[in-house]
């Protein structure tokens, strides 16, 4: 860029040449001139109704596309708003860069309106958070944000602006984007990975976000197919091996991770999802060797010892690794009886939950909404999770077919990541059915952002389990206390009237044979449509205390 009208130009030039083309924010004056830069320089604007959505939008687009995004949030509550999307960004790695007004610098400290400074609330939860020192540094910075947030380990940055400096002229700056140079691993680290693997029985190989994220999929499944190792997934590594897969062992969670000899965790963290890193124990196993394998030496676990560890660019990981297993003399056969237990394990599964699938209980089983959401899910399908009891069932019934289809808030486990998600899957998979499976509780964080999605004409499927209760609250707290408090909901709430009060469609389903023809029509309608689905408040998921 040669020159700039002023430095809300530069700003928007340099977010371009990193590869955005969304804008994702809430209206505010003191960001008027990143506005005003869009529309120079053809930048699409998505205005939403809080805050948090603009984050969790762009959060979701770094996660879909695998590019930065991009969220401008006015200065003061317009940045406290997004924390929690800033947040969710800093625990799943995804680069977002999230823009900030800020008071003027001539005003500053004798209280301006919504004079803040943001940078030190946001440190703890950023890669880099900052204020740009002047009008012509304002472009250098910028790039200085979406390099940090784009290289291993990714994550969100923040960069706020003086109004006055965002308002004046800029000589502009010449973005040079440039590809972090692959990080490679340690051959003797990934030598000590294969020689496990050689020593091996009962392996399990976890496939966490990280792996999409670094474009590692096809890598990850060369290696898991070659040497024929039982796989789990996990966020969005869902998908790297499709649904039906024979190798994919879901559905044999508990007895893969209770009897495993090795466990390999590949872009994730050993964190409460993964029972902290302990893994065997069940049926007489001894505890499972455990490896940990990351983009980056700082997301390697601290709170234990490994057997072995390795970090770099992950298709780089796994071609090293398929190679050292080579030396090693890794011999698959050698896994096929455990492979063949996890596969009817699985396979047992399958047919044991086959009858709530469709079961035809009044009220309607949580389980027969996902049986029935199984028929009409395309290949190209993306499902966003956000809520808890309900959606957890997605995180066991919905297998994705592809990598980059799946979303849910990953470990922070912020509800109301949903809307924001949609938005950004509407727009990355213009073709693809996008279905959000909200709870009733998770639904009350961003439901007004349905207007988001209609003022833009985005439709998305909405489907909410409804049992009027927070039911990962009310249930443990009976168990407990024998009673629970702040823990009820409104029955039947009409969500799906909310829906259409804001332009869209939806309608209330109370019984089980409804719920199939309801999908459909959401599906046919071309609206954001609201699927409300009344569910039975006395069943909870089964789930244990370790997350294995």
């Amino acid at each position: 860029m040669e020159s700039a009208k002023h430095a809300g130009d530069a700003a928007v030039a340099v977010s371009k040449a990193y590869g955005v083309d969304t804008m994702f924010t809430l209206s505010g004056g003191h960001v008027f001139p990143l506005y005003d830069g869009a529309v120079h320089e053809g930048m699409r604007i998505l205005d939403v109704r809080h805050e948090q959505s603009a984050v969790f939008a762009a959060e979701a687009t770094a996660r879909l596309t695998r590019r930065p995004g991009l969220a401008v949030l006015t200065a003061g509550p317009g940045i406290t708003n997004g924390v929690s999307g800033i947040a969710t960004a800093h625990f799943n790695g995804s680069p977002v860069v999230v823009m900030g007004g800020r008071a003027p610098q001539s005003r500053w400290g004798s209280g301006a309106l919504q004079e803040m400074d943001h940078p030190p609330l946001l440190e703890p939860i950023t890669k880099l958070a900052f204020t740009s020192s002047g009008a012509d540094s304002i472009g250098q910075d910028v790039e200085t944000a979406f390099r940090t947030a784009g290289s291993p380990h990714r994550g969100p940055v923040f960069l706020d602006f003086y109004m006055d400096h965002l308002f004046a002229p800029s000589g502009g700056h010449q973005a040079e984007p440039l590809t972090p140079s692959p990080l490679e691993p340690d051959p003797s680290h990934v030598a000590s990975v294969a020689r496990l693997l050689a020593e091996a029985e009962r392996p399990v190989l976890v496939l966490g976000s990280d792996v999409w994220m670094d474009r590692a999929e096809e890598a990850a499944r060369d290696f898991a197919e070659s040497w024929r190792l039982p796989v789990i997934p996990n966020g969005q590594g869902r998908g790297i091996l499709p649904a039906g897969h024979e190798q994919l062992v879901t559905r044999a969670r508990g007895t893969a991770f209770g009897q495993a000899d090795l466990v390999i965790v590949v872009g994730t963290p050993l964190d409460f999802r993964l029972g902290y890193g302990w893994f065997g124990g069940k049926e007489g196993a001894p505890l499972a060797r455990v490896v940990h394998i990351t983009d980056a030496p700082s997301q390697l676990a601290t709170h234990m010892t490994p057997a072995a560890t390795a970090s770099g660019d992950l298709s780089l990981v796994f071609w090293s690794l398929g190679t050292a297993c080579g030396e090693a003399g890794v011999k698959p056969d050698r896994y096929a009886p455990w492979l063949e237990k996890l596969s009817l394990a699985a396979a047992a599964s399958v047919e044991h939950d086959a009858g709530l699938l469709a079961a035809d209980s009044d009220p309607i089983h949580p389980m027969r909404i996902y049986g029935e959401l199984g028929k009409v899910l395309d290949d190209d399908a993306v499902v966003i999770g956000d809520g808890g009891d309900f959606v957890s069932y997605a995180g066991k019934y919905v297998e994705p077919r592809r990598p980059g289809h799946w979303l849910d808030p990953g470990p922070y486990g912020c509800l109301g990541t949903g809307l924001g998600y949609s938005i950004a899957a509407r727009l990355a998979r213009p073709s693809s059915q996008v279905v959000l499976l909200l709870g009733d509780g998770a639904a009350g964080f961003s439901l007004m952002d349905v207007d988001t999605l209609v003022r833009h004409k985005l439709p998305v499927v909405m489907i909410c389990g409804n049992n009027g209760i927070w039911g990962l609250e009310k249930h443990p707290m009976q168990m407990l206390y024998g009673y629970d408090v702040a823990a009820e909901l409104q029955p039947q709430c009409r969500y799906d009237q909310v829906v259409t009060a804001l332009g869209g469609g939806g309608e209330l389903v109370t019984k089980p044979s409804e719920i199939g023809p309801a999908l459909r029509r959401a599906f046919d309608s071309g609206v954001p449509y609201m699927v409300n689905i009344a569910t039975d408040p006395q069943i909870a998921y089964p789930r244990n205390t370790t997350g294995v």
